[in-house]
């Protein structure tokens, strides 16, 4: 979110006869993005004055409307501001419609070959955020997990999501080496996650059997942006009568890989996420 350098002065937005609280707002959100404020880990009331050239209690009162709305944050400590969660996730909201919209026609596809729920995720902290799944036409299917969360550690989803992971990055995401056992053979440690993260690696997808719960298989494949940075994952889960154990999901996972293969060369070429 870096909006500019240091020294840079944001006064042009709001010292220019008849400036309005867009322009005011618009100038302390980039002075909050600039190589300052995060060097800093925030500005100041009187440092975001001298940078935007906005009155002090007029900005002391936007600042408090914009925390409100999680747009800033207020440490209360050092009474410096940052930008907030809010402003984040708006953010992070642009790169998944893009995301979104690719995908959709190559799910069908994939729906449409194999008869299972398939499903777009991205990695929300320790979790697994499901943007968009496409049902499966047969009576018997997984459940449609739009807007919820699941567990990344034990899911075909959250596993390529933690592709690029090393050992010491899970152990940062998930705080603590023992991990929450789920299903039956769900990791019950960073080390066992690792250890699976790598041979899925080596294959380009991940299967999983039984580790969210019992009678739960899945696949899935990592998806990336022009940057070659892991922003998505495509999986298919069904019931294990059906899709059988690891062995046998090894197509469904390369059917997956074409896909997101596909996905992650639409995603270079548009340059967006």
């Amino acid at each position: 979110m870096g909006g500019g350098q240091a020294g840079v002065n944001y006064s042009c937005c709001v010292s220019q006869p008849g400036a309005d609280n867009v322009s005011r707002t618009a100038a302390t959100l980039l002075a909050l993005g600039s190589a300052e404020a995060l060097e800093r880990e925030g500005l100041g009331v009187q440092r975001l004055s001298e940078l935007t050239g906005g009155d002090k209690g007029q900005l002391s009162r936007l600042l408090s409307t914009l925390a409100d709305h999680g747009l800033v944050e207020r440490d209360e400590e050092t009474r410096v501001y940052r930008l907030g969660w809010a402003l984040f996730t708006l953010a992070a909201g642009v790169g998944d419609q893009r995301l979104l919209a690719l995908a959709r026609p190559l799910i069908s596809r994939l729906v449409d070959r194999l008869g299972e729920r398939t499903s777009l995720s991205v990695l929300r902290g320790t979790d697994v955020l499901t943007l968009h799944s496409q049902a499966s036409p047969r009576a018997v299917q997984t459940i449609g997990w739009v807007g919820r969360t699941v567990p990344a550690h034990c899911t075909s989803s959250g596993r390529a999501l933690l592709f690029d992971h090393r050992r010491v990055d899970l152990l940062a995401v998930f705080g603590r080496p023992q991990l929450a056992t789920m299903g039956p053979n769900g990791p019950p440690d960073v080390d066992t996650l690792h250890r699976r993260i790598v041979a899925s690696r080596a294959r380009g997808y991940t299967v999983v059997s039984e580790e969210l719960e019992a009678g739960l298989v899945a696949a899935a494949a990592p998806v990336r942006d022009f940057r070659g940075r892991i922003c998505g994952a495509v999986n298919v889960s069904g019931p294990k009568f059906r899709l059988g154990g690891a062995r046998r999901l090894a197509p469904v996972g390369q059917a997956i890989k074409e896909v997101t293969d596909e996905l992650s060369v639409l995603l270079g070429e548009s340059g967006d996420l």
